[in-house]
């Protein structure tokens, strides 16, 4: 435990990374995000999260995915995005569990014959996630839509769902990649958050670490949206190190100035 969270009386940092998934602040984006990941899995096929840096699209991949039946769900997650064809295949049987093979075709056999079982004889529901997704180089791009295609692309075996940056929109739209686009079911392009609900964030978040859901007074919360822009991730490290500053200065309320601060301390500013 960090000093600033005996002097606050929270019993976590609210604000940190290793934030469990069932500690989660429900914004509207993490609502918008796991409503058509719900929708996703029960069709199969693949779905596209966007966002800019910092707006939290993995952390609501993995809320959603916390709330999985493991005995009908399959969660299998990879960041590596910058590898060549046959190595996304490898990494994928990896993941899998499938002993990877020489060839990449019989690689591609293996593992459609792996995520055939899975939906037929076992009923379980798979769904790969793919982060960085805007990292995939084109010729991993262009074998998603044929890692998909089952039974002459008349059923889905699993769900597959690209997760990226917002300019992985931008390079989807090109021709080569048409067909792949057509294939999208779900899409959703995070927003971030507006000031309220960054300020109804922040008060959130110390209501669940047991904290006074007010340590932040509004000027603070306001200058704490200015800093972020909207953006989880910088909006968590602005908090932090306004919790620290406020320690420091033996301050039971976190001014604006102490945020100000922080954000400059953050590299935010």
């Amino acid at each position: 435990m960090f000093e600033f969270e005996r002097f606050y009386n929270l019993a976590f940092n609210p604000f940190a990374k290793t934030l469990p998934a069932k500690d989660a602040c429900a914004t509207e984006d993490m609502r918008q995000v796991h409503a058509r990941l719900d929708h996703l899995a029960r069709t199969g096929g693949i779905g596209l999260v966007t966002a800019d840096p910092g707006m939290g699209k993995t952390f609501a991949v993995r809320a959603w995915a916390a709330k999985l039946n493991p005995n009908t769900s399959r969660l299998v997650y990879t960041c590596l995005s910058t590898v060549s064809g046959v190595e996304f295949y490898r990494q994928l049987c990896m993941e899998l569990g499938i002993a990877a093979p020489f060839k990449k075709v019989d690689m591609f056999r293996d593992l459609q014959a792996c995520l055939r079982h899975l939906a037929d004889e076992k009923r379980v529901k798979v769904t790969v996630v793919l982060d960085e997704a805007q990292y995939l180089s084109p010729q991993v791009l262009q074998d998603l839509k044929m890692l998909t295609n089952f039974d002459m692309d008349s059923r889905d075996c699993f769900s597959l769902l690209l997760v990226g940056q917002s300019t992985l929109v931008q390079q989807l739209s090109r021709q080569p990649y048409e067909a792949l686009r057509q294939r999208i079911v779900v899409h959703y392009q995070m927003t971030g958050l507006d000031e309220a609900a960054s300020a109804a964030y922040v008060r959130e978040m110390l209501a669940k670490a047991g904290g006074d859901p007010d340590i932040f007074d509004d000027a603070a919360l306001a200058s704490a949206h200015g800093a972020s822009g909207g953006s989880v991730r910088r909006l968590n490290a602005v908090a932090t190190n306004a919790l620290m500053i406020g320690m420091q200065q033996q301050a039971r309320a976190v001014t604006a100035e102490m945020v100000r601060s922080a954000a400059e301390q953050a590299w935010l500013l």
